[in-house]
């Protein structure tokens, strides 16, 4: 009996070990992982998503201003005066 549960210890012990073991190596597998894509993706230029945000929000007024203008180009406006004829010398060609 005393044996059983000296062997029951053991295999508790190496299953235990076996977890840490495995869960070690799934931290280390994830770091590598992790590692490797930030090497792939460090060669694109990319941009944070802060900087896209403001660019976008950029492009919103842009884009409002440029409708508010587009309308005022729409509306008629106060006609103007026609300009007269130029006034200058008259040049008698005989």
């Amino acid at each position: 009996m005393q044996n059983q549960n000296q062997m029951f210890e053991d295999l508790s012990r190496l299953l235990s070990s076996i977890g840490g073991t495995m869960a070690g190596a799934g931290r280390e597998a994830e770091a590598k992982m992790k590692e490797r894509f930030r090497e792939a993706v460090g060669g694109i230029d990319m941009v944070s998503r802060d900087e896209f945000e403001a660019v976008k929000a950029m492009a919103a007024e842009t884009k409002a201003e440029l409708e508010a203008l587009k309308a005022n180009l729409g509306q008629p406006s106060t006609p103007k005066p026609a300009n007269p004829a130029p006034r200058g010398k008259k040049i008698d060609i005989a």
